[in-house]
């Protein structure tokens, strides 16, 4: 105890205490520096927050080692905020190129501001997601069909960034499928990943229309790999397929002017006066959303309770 009293007795009152402060005030040059240390220090997380982070700190050491050269004259401290301001270079460089190697096509950055940055998705997994679809845009053209009613095999994930996609069972129209919707998150969801199936409806394209397409088992590898983007395409896939149930929702109409809520299988609401109600043939089948909405009981006999 009485050496490491006597050490820090040493370090404390070793010193000469200050009498008298110095009058004049530092040169510009370090209240530059001083400046830029402050406004540096506010700088956000990312890529781009990193570059704030290290220009202005590199400015910031540069200016002190500026100062420390010409109003100091101590070699020390200019060495010292010299290295520092070499590290902040080759971080800002470093950053830079990282940059530069997540740039991505026109359609592909609309695509990430859209839908990706908003979840708060980085670009480097944003990078991962593109390096799975080979970075490939894929055109459908108008009247042409993207899958066929019991023909197309599910072996793929697709995403419209452009047009429109009609979705058809048996003739009958379903719903329209919009840019920033997938295709097939219905047949995506329904299946295990060791399962194979077909389409049980038909998508055309009623405009040129353009997808982002993820190979089946290429997707699921990556989803092995980063749990994180296997809960991120959960939870798109989970949002889509409520959008679509709720668009079928619109459509689905029973007998005495009620409407099916199929949130609420036991229970209808009156439907708008001017729209006609449609008589179902069918009971409501349960399974994939992309089922025809025409299956609806008579609730005649319920409704009068």
């Amino acid at each position: 105890m009485g050496e490491n009293a006597s050490f820090w007795e040493s370090l404390i009152y070793a010193h000469p205490t200050c009498t008298t402060w110095k009058q004049e005030a530092e040169g510009s040059i370090y209240h530059l520096a001083s400046i830029l240390f402050v406004v540096g220090f506010m700088g956000g997380s990312g890529f781009f927050g990193l570059l704030y982070v290290f220009s202005l700190l590199g400015l910031g050491f540069l200016c002190s080692s500026v100062w420390a050269w010409l109003d100091v004259c101590a070699a020390d401290i200019f060495s010292w905020n010299f290295i520092l301001f070499a590290i902040c270079f080759v971080q800002f460089i470093y950053v830079t190129y990282q940059v530069r190697s997540v740039s991505f096509d026109r359609e592909f950055q609309e695509l990430y501001s859209a839908l990706f940055q908003p979840l708060g998705i980085s670009l480097t997994v944003y990078r991962k997601i593109v390096l799975c679809c080979d970075a490939e845009v894929v055109t459908l053209e108008k009247e042409h069909c993207y899958a066929m009613q019991g023909k197309t095999p599910i072996d793929k994930l697709s995403l419209l960034v452009s047009g429109r996609i009609r979705v058809t069972v048996d003739g009958e129209f379903l719903h329209y499928i919009f840019p920033l919707q997938f295709l097939d998150s219905p047949e995506w969801d329904s299946l295990r990943p060791t399962e194979e199936g077909i389409f049980q409806v038909t998508l055309t394209a009623e405009t040129d229309c353009r997808y982002v397409a993820w190979r089946r088992k290429k997707l699921y590898l990556l989803f092995a790999k980063h749990r994180f983007i296997s809960r991120l395409f959960s939870i798109l896939i989970g949002s889509d397929i409520a959008e679509k149930l709720y668009a079928l929702n619109d459509r689905v109409h029973v007998g005495k002017g009620f409407r099916y809520d199929i949130r609420l299988p036991n229970f209808y609401h009156v439907s708008l006066p001017e729209t006609p109600p449609v008589q179902p043939s069918h009971h409501l089948q349960r399974g994939s959303p992309r089922r025809k909405p025409t299956g609806v009981t008579n609730c005649s006999s319920f409704s009068t309770q």
